[in-house]
Parts: C-alpha cells; structure tokens; sequence
C-alpha cells in the first residue's frame, strides 16, 4: 500500500482545504449532504470558509443515482480527486463488486488513481468499503455500520474492524459508523483541524451536538428494557457540573439509587463506555476547551478539568490527542485570530 502519511503543512490551511466527495451510484442522500453540510459551513472569526468542498463522480460529469426517488447531477468527474486534500466517499447501495468480492470496478480504481500521495481518506458507514477494496485499510482499525461489520471483517480480513464505535481516527485515514455517525466524524475533523470553537459553533448551526458520548452499542438493536427501569442521565448531568471535583463510581450509582454493579452494567449498555472512560473523555473536552479560550496555567487546567496535576492530564491528553497540553495550546491558541 502507498505511503498515506498526510501533508500537515499542505493540512496546514495556507489556502482552503479542498475536500471531495464521491458520489457513487445508489448513493444516500443524506449522507452525501453531510461534508458540504459542515466543512461549508466552517469559518474564520472573520466569516472567511475554511474549506472548499466539491462533489464528483467516478465517470465524466452527469445524473448519479441515488437509494431514492431521484437523480442527482454532478457537475465534476474523477479529475477533481486530483484536488483534493481530503477525499470523504459516503455509503451507496450499489457497491457491486466492491461489497460483494471486496474489489474495485475498473472505473472506481482509475478514479482512484488520481489521489495525490498524502490525500486523507474518509468514509462514512458503507463507503469504508471503497477504501478496503483500494487496500487503504489493511492492517488498520476501521469501523462500518454495525449490521455490515461481520460481512465487512470477513470480506477484508486484514482491516481490524471495530463494530462499537462512532468512528475510528487513525490520522490520515478516517471511518465512521453508519448514517449520522458521518455527522460525529466531520465535526471531529474541524475540531481537529481548527479546534473547538469552530467545531461547536458549526454544530450550533446544524443543530447538532458537538460531540456524542459512547458507540454504536447504544444504537445495536436489543430487547427493549422494562419501562420502570430508570437511566443513567441524572448522573452524567450530575458529573458535568463537577468535574473539577474528585468523582467515584459509587457517588455516580448514588444519583441514580443503583448499586455498583447495576450502574455499571446501565450505564454501559446506554452510553457504550464504561463510566470511567466516560468521565475521562469529558475531562479530556474540558481541558481542550481551557487550553484553548482560557490564559489558565496548566496546572489550573489540569484542576479545573478534574485531572488534579498537570501530570495526570498530560498523560490523558498525551493518550487522547497525541500531544501535550503545552502543545495543544501552542497549536490552537496560536491561530485564535485567523480563525
């Protein structure tokens, strides 16, 4: 497979970041509404885009078809993937060969072929399908809609897939978990492009939340429980409002007149994490958030985001984001006044 490693100085925004959707036959409409719907919506302080987001096919331009009652018209062919900083392919319902044999049409594989080196590579629920078939996933993590992920593992063998996530991150290749998952996965792309205030404030805009909780096990689908049984809700409400205080897993179970055990077990079949890794990534979004829009040394930080030293949140941070949080400020707050 070819070298993916991505071009941070060309990432790096000295002009807009082009990305290109592909649009295949049997593609899904909302799916494939998804980028333009939050990378065109992203911008600077100063109302500039930040990306420039084309759609094309991979014939000369003309009708696509799509899951639904209508065509649409693309108006780029697969020469605008030689564009492209980042290629997103949503799902399609007429993959072909690409879902049944796990192999690449002819005229997917020379569209394909105009990719330059360094190019991101996204896809959204099925559309991963495309990108193992190319053999951008081998040897990878990836994740798919939960109902294709037992077909998907045994057409691609060599992908790791992981079923009971939203999406997967693995730096210059990105895949997403069915449908809406698209929605988590392109604001977790603005964040990590333009941080936080720009991802929350294109999720205001859409109406969305700027960050789930949890995986696709919330979503899987299961016996439904008995109307009486309550939820884990007032405890994480109760845990947001103090995160900067110590938390233990029993004073959760507490909020919700549990024991440990049944809070535990609730709280992971609601949410799709354990309540532990889920108070971590809360404080991880918190200590972004400080870093970024707030003068406070590390150290307050690190207390305000419930980490205690600056040593815990460098470590979670180091585990969560890959950098420091010296780093993270340095990267974010440094490019405050383009943004």
């Amino acid at each position: 497979m070819a070298d993916r490693t991505h071009d941070h100085t060309r990432a790096g925004f000295s002009r807009k970041h082009r990305v290109a959707v592909l649009a295949l036959d049997g593609v899904i409409p909302f799916e494939l509404g998804i980028p333009q719907r939050i990378f065109g919506r992203a911008r600077t302080t100063a109302g500039e885009l930040l990306y420039d987001v084309v759609t094309c096919s991979a014939r000369p331009p003309g009708p696509v078809r799509t899951d639904a009652d209508f065509a649409i018209l693309v108006e780029h062919g697969p020469e605008a993937l030689a564009t492209a900083d980042t290629l997103i392919v949503p799902a399609s319902y007429e993959l072909g060969p690409v879902y049944e044999e796990g192999r690449l049409t002819d005229e997917l594989a020379a569209a394909l072929a105009h990719l330059r080196p360094g190019t991101r590579l996204v896809s959204i629920c099925t559309g991963g399908y495309v990108l193992a078939a190319a053999g951008f996933l081998d040897g990878r993590p990836a994740t798919t809609h939960w109902s294709s992920a037992e077909h998907f593992q045994q057409l691609f063998p060599r992908v790791r897939v992981d079923a009971d996530v939203l999406f997967i991150d693995d730096g210059d290749v990105l895949t997403s978990a069915g449908v809406a998952a698209g929605l988590d996965l392109c604001l977790h792309l603005v964040r990590r492009d333009h941080g936080t205030a720009v991802a929350n404030e294109v999720a205001r805009r859409t109406v969305v939340p700027p960050h789930r909780d949890g995986g696709q096990a919330q979503y899987i689908q299961r016996p439904v429980p008995e109307p009486q049984l309550a939820t884990t809700s007032m405890a994480r409400a109760w845990a947001l409002g103090r995160l900067h205080e110590p938390i233990q897993l029993r004073d959760m179970a507490e909020q919700e007149v549990m024991s440990v055990r049944t809070f535990t077990r609730r709280f992971r079949e609601e949410v799709g994490v354990s309540p532990g890794q889920w108070l971590t990534r809360q404080r991880v979004e918190r200590a972004r958030h400080l870093l970024e829009s707030s003068g406070l040394s590390v150290d307050q930080v690190a207390r305000d985001a419930g980490f205690g030293t600056a040593q815990s949140m460098r470590q979670h941070l180091q585990a969560a984001l890959g950098v420091t949080p010296t780093t993270y400020r340095r990267t974010f707050r440094a490019t405050e006044g383009t943004r």
